[in-house]
């Protein structure tokens, strides 16, 4: 799958902000397991011409990425109605009290640091999606 690409299937929407190529492949096959349709971007600036489709239910945001890092992609995207709601979990290889209070700061849901296990997954995407799940 390309950027930019949703997989078939009725399951939710996820964005998957990722700048590292086998990071993102990763990820999003372990929210394929879940039944995700996922979108991918690799860099901020990506994320949010993405974001302006429409029909997400969920982001996973990386936060440090060339172009537009997630903390600025997270704010713009927050800045539009059609995103404003979609909950952004902030996912980062950083875990410092200042990192989470900046991605808080800017609308990041959630905070979750890399690497990203697939219980760990489970449990927020059971947590996030419910209501969107179709």
């Amino acid at each position: 799958m390309t950027q930019g690409e949703t997989a078939g299937g009725n399951g939710p929407v996820v964005m998957l902000v990722e700048d590292f190529q086998d990071t993102r492949e990763i990820m999003r096959r372990m929210l394929e397991t879940h039944g995700c349709r996922v979108v991918e971007a690799s860099n901020g600036q990506e994320a949010i011409e993405l974001s302006q489709r429409g029909g997400l239910d969920l982001v996973l945001m990386d936060l440090n990425m060339p172009v537009l890092d997630g903390f600025n992609a997270t704010l713009r995207i927050r800045e539009y109605e059609r995103t404003r709601d979609v909950p952004v979990v902030a996912v980062t290889a950083y875990d410092s009290a200042e990192s989470r209070a900046a991605a808080g700061a800017v609308g990041c849901c959630d905070y979750v640091v890399k690497p990203l296990d697939l219980d760990h997954l489970s449990t927020l995407l059971k947590r996030l999606l419910p209501q969107r799940a179709a």
